[in-house]
């Protein structure tokens, strides 16, 4: 699978986050090999991203969808 198109499906799984009108924080787990890497929830109220890594345990917060995907993507690459 090429960059372009890994990336296209992380930004369409963060993209569907915003749109789910359900839920205020909607979230999705991103794994790679079978082992969970970050945990993504999206607040509605601030429009925000924050992204948790696990083998880290660090928290992040993006307001923009290209930048916490392209740190998605370095997480399923490394």
């Amino acid at each position: 699978m090429e960059v372009s198109s890994k990336l296209a499906a992380i930004i369409s799984r963060l993209d569907s986050m915003t749109t789910d009108v359900e839920e205020e924080q909607a979230s999705r787990r991103f794994e790679k090999n079978g082992q969970q890497v970050a945990i993504v929830t999206y607040d509605s109220a601030t429009k925000t991203f924050n992204l948790a890594e696990i083998k880290s345990q660090q928290k992040f917060e993006f307001d923009d969808i290209d930048l916490v995907a392209m740190e998605i993507y370095d997480l399923l690459t490394d």
